[in-house]
């Protein structure tokens, strides 16, 4: 059953739709609470836990201000789903192959794609758009461009690149076995870097002009600076390339897809949601830059996904507009333990057990995303059956890891 409770007694309210809440998580809901930019209340989704400054499943609406660490660094960071034509009888027997061929088309973990094969390819024209955008904020602000070893061809070369900790790629079936590809990444190195340079800017700024805050990580920079327009920029540039990576990577499966199995076609519009990022909203006839950490917009007939863990089925939804949310719902299950407590209370053989019958990486080296280490994502939608409704439940075949 949906879940839905207030905390008072700060500057704006939080309104909390889960029961499962941390002491941790709580206490920095409070934090973001207490400052004088948040309006007007900050709402917590199901799979709301702890994260750097501000908490993983937090919608943030701001007035004039943005905290650049509420946004992360993983900057548009989301999700990318489409249906197929294909059915389950249509997939290739040998599914260990077939990972092999996507993780051979699609560069997993630190890797990236050859600079060598790169260019003049199809992946760098569909970069060339940005290129113009990122020289011009490199230009204000050389300091990210030295964060990144080969910035010039990294960020090119890390189109169309999955990347590590939760990012994943799947094959999935729905309940009329119709093959679905979904995949989740975000803006990879140069978002990182960009986030890591505005969040130190935002520190520096708050330094200067003596404010005081509960968590250093929840410094903002303010409408009106030179910052904020710069961060602005950057921002949306980088959940642009985010999209863009998205969509390099779900055009090189679907390459290899179509290798293996007999022709298809998509069927339906593809569904792309950020899950990381920043937009400019109106709420309750106020303009407001609404940042979503670790949650998706959920408006009234929007599209979204809401994946489980590497071992539990994941869910198209429809949004239903929801004012006391923000108009939002979560944007996974949410872990339920660190990476490390993962690492230290399970090993591979739990793993196994946990992720039978999918055909994934079994190995200690993604011990930290065993589905032990998250929680149960059906708890999770019947906590948001006011936010969403479910449209497609799916269960994944094949699961890449980086």
């Amino acid at each position: 059953m949906p879940i839905h409770h207030t905390l008072h007694g700060f500057q704006v309210p939080v309104h909390i739709f889960t029961d499962d809440i941390d002491a941790q998580a709580l206490r920095q809901l409070e934090q973001i609470a207490s400052l004088s930019i948040v309006h007007p209340f900050v709402a917590a989704m199901p799979d709301v836990h702890a994260g750097i400054g501000a908490t993983v499943g937090s919608v943030i609406p701001t007035r004039g201000a943005i905290i650049p660490a509420a946004v992360g660094v993983d900057i548009g960071c989301g999700m990318n789903a489409v249906r197929t034509t294909l059915t389950a009888s249509d997939l290739p027997d040998n599914l260990a192959r077939l990972r092999s061929s996507i993780e051979a088309a699609v560069p997993v973990g630190f890797e990236q794609h050859d600079w060598s094969k790169v260019q003049g390819s199809r992946q760098a024209r569909a970069t060339r758009p940005l290129n113009d955008r990122l020289l011009r904020i490199v230009g204000r602000h050389p300091g990210i461009a030295k964060m990144l070893r080969q910035f010039e061809r990294s960020w090119i070369c890390q189109a169309g690149t999955l990347g590590g900790g939760n990012h994943f790629i799947e094959l999935c079936l729905d309940e009329e076995q119709r093959v679905w590809v979904m995949l989740h990444s975000g803006s990879r190195g140069i978002g990182n870097a960009i986030g890591r340079y505005f969040i130190a800017a935002a520190q520096k700024d708050m330094r200067r002009h003596k404010i005081q805050l509960p968590d250093a990580d929840l410094a903002y920079v303010s409408e009106g600076s030179a910052v904020f327009d710069d961060y602005v920029e950057a921002v949306g540039w980088a959940q642009d390339y985010a999209l863009l990576n998205r969509s390099e990577m779900m055009r090189l499966v679907l390459e290899v897809l179509a290798k293996c199995a007999p022709p298809f076609r998509l069927d339906g519009e593809a569904i792309n949601c950020h899950h990381n990022y920043i937009a400019q909203e109106t709420h309750a006839k106020e303009a407001l830059y609404v940042t979503r950490k670790g949650a998706i917009s959920a408006q009234a007939g929007e599209w979204g996904i809401i994946p489980g863990s590497m071992g539990a089925r994941s869910f198209i939804v429809r949004g239903k507009g929801n004012p006391q949310s923000l108009c939002s719902c979560s944007h996974g299950a949410g872990r339920s333990m660190s990476r490390s407590e993962a690492k230290r209370r399970f090993d591979r053989f739990d793993l196994i057990a946990q992720t039978q019958g999918i055909e994934c990486r079994k190995d200690g080296g993604v011990i930290d995303e065993i589905p032990a280490a998250y929680k149960d994502i059906d708890a999770v939608m019947a906590h948001q059956s006011d936010l969403v409704e479910v449209v497609h439940t799916l269960r994944q075949v094949v699961c890449i890891k980086g």
